[in-house]
């Protein structure tokens, strides 16, 4: 038995959920997601091999996106480890279980970042152009000499307050911000992380729950 498995690449990849299950459909084959989504490639491919598969193939979805393309040939060669009677292909080329592994010293340990900055890509703040919000954030930091031991961008599932779409989250001050466009979002990189003063106009206010200081 032959198959065929979808990988969308990108974060928010979850969200097109719907449109991915219909071209699976329509061509035979079926999605899995490398994050952020249901099943994981992990689960697919157990799922493929009990049912018999001998031969998947997984084609990656997405432009570009090197670094999620890496994360595929990661985690296929981690899964085939242990399931040498499973060919396995990526974009026509063999995995052989030799690819790098999942772990890394590099990632032993928590980072040490002085603040870590949550962008909502759920579906509405999606909608609503987070992925410009994302990526204003990652050049801000850019532009400011500032990388991830300094602050950790974190593209997160949905944050609930989705009226407030785009969403963002700076801790460890727990500030709220909502309605965060590319304009914004470096503003709260200049202003919130660097200067330490948030944007106030922005901020959403937080009320926490009775069990909670």
């Amino acid at each position: 038995m032959r198959a065929t498995v979808l990988v969308p690449l990108g974060a928010d990849a979850a969200r097109h959920a719907a449109e991915l299950d219909d071209i699976a459909a329509a061509t035979g084959s079926s999605v899995a997601y490398l994050q952020l989504g249901s099943p994981s490639l992990a689960d697919e491919l157990d799922r493929l091999a009990a049912a018999g598969a001998t031969r998947v193939e997984l084609v990656g979805l997405g432009l570009g996106a090197p670094t999620a393309r890496s994360w595929l040939s990661r985690v296929a060669g981690h899964w085939r480890r242990s399931h040498p009677e499973v060919e396995v292909v990526v974009s026509g080329r063999a995995v052989r279980g030799t690819e790098a592994p999942l772990a890394s010293p590099a990632w032993e340990d928590v980072p040490g970042h002085r603040h870590h900055v949550l962008v909502c890509r759920g579906p509405r703040c999606s909608a609503r152009g987070s992925a410009l919000t994302a990526s204003a954030v990652d050049d801000e930091l850019r532009v400011q000499g500032l990388g991830d031991d300094d602050v950790l961008v974190t593209q997160t599932g949905c944050l609930f307050p989705c009226n407030q779409a785009p969403v963002v989250v700076v801790h460890p001050e727990d500030v709220w911000y909502g309605g965060v466009d590319a304009s914004c979002a470096r503003r709260i990189v200049r202003e919130h992380v660097v200067a330490g003063d948030p944007v106030v106009e922005r901020r959403l206010p937080r009320a926490l729950g009775e069990n909670r200081a």
